[in-house]
C-alpha cells in the first residue's frame, strides 16, 4: 500500500508538472478545451440550435449568456489523478492502457454533462452555478474517478484470478 501511495504521488508531481508547461497547454489543454465547447455546443444542439462555441467559450447566441471553459473545468485533471492511480497501480500494460482509456471516456462524458448543466444554470440562478460548479460538480468528478479506478480494479482483481486458475490447471 506504501509503494503505491508514493507511486501514485510521483506520478502524479510530475504528470501536474508536465501539464503546467507551456508546449502542453497550447498542444495539449487549449485544444482539449476547445473541443470540450464544440463538443457541449454539439450535444446542447440537439436541444437548442442557439448554442455556440467558440475557443473556449460556450454560449447563447440570443441571450449571449455563456461560460468559459477554465482549467479544471475540462476534465484533464481528473483523468491525469485516473492515469496517476492506473499506472501506480500494479496491473500487467493492457490492462492498465484499457483502464486508462475506458476511463479517460467516462470522465469526460460526465464532464460534458457538467459543462452543459452549468451552462443552463449560469442563466437559471446565479448562486445555484456558483454552488454547483464550486462544490457540487467538484464532487462528483471526484466521485466519477474514484468510482472508475475501483471498478478497474475490480477487472483486475478478476482477470488475475482467472489467470491463476488457468495456470492452476495446466500444472
Amino acid at each position: 500500500m506504501i509503494r503505491f501511495v508514493l507511486v501514485f504521488l510521483a506520478i502524479l508531481v510530475a504528470l501536474f508538472a508536465a501539464e503546467l508547461t507551456h508546449p502542453v497547454q497550447n498542444t495539449v489543454v487549449l485544444p482539449w478545451t476547445s473541443l470540450l465547447a464544440t463538443v457541449s455546443a454539439a450535444v446542447l444542439g440537439f436541444f437548442d440550435g442557439s448554442v455556440i462555441a467558440y475557443g473556449k467559450v460556450l454560449q447563447h447566441s440570443v441571450t449571449g449568456v455563456g461560460v468559459s471553459i477554465e482549467a479544471g473545468c475540462n476534465g484533464i485533471e481528473a483523468c491525469l489523478i485516473l492515469i496517476a492511480a492506473v499506472l501506480a497501480y500494479p496491473a500487467s500494460w493492457p490492462m492498465r492502457l484499457a483502464g486508462i482509456a475506458l476511463g479517460f471516456l467516462a470522465i469526460q462524458s460526465v464532464n460534458v454533462l457538467r459543462v452543459i448543466t452549468l451552462f443552463y444554470l449560469v442563466e437559471y440562478s446565479e448562486p445555484m452555478f456558483k454552488f454547483a460548479h464550486l462544490y457540487l460538480w467538484q464532487a462528483l468528478i471526484m466521485l466519477d474517478v474514484l468510482v472508475v479506478w475501483l471498478l478497474w480494479v475490480r477487472q483486475v482483481a478478476r482477470r488475475e484470478a482467472r489467470v491463476e486458475v488457468a495456470n492452476a490447471q495446466t500444472a
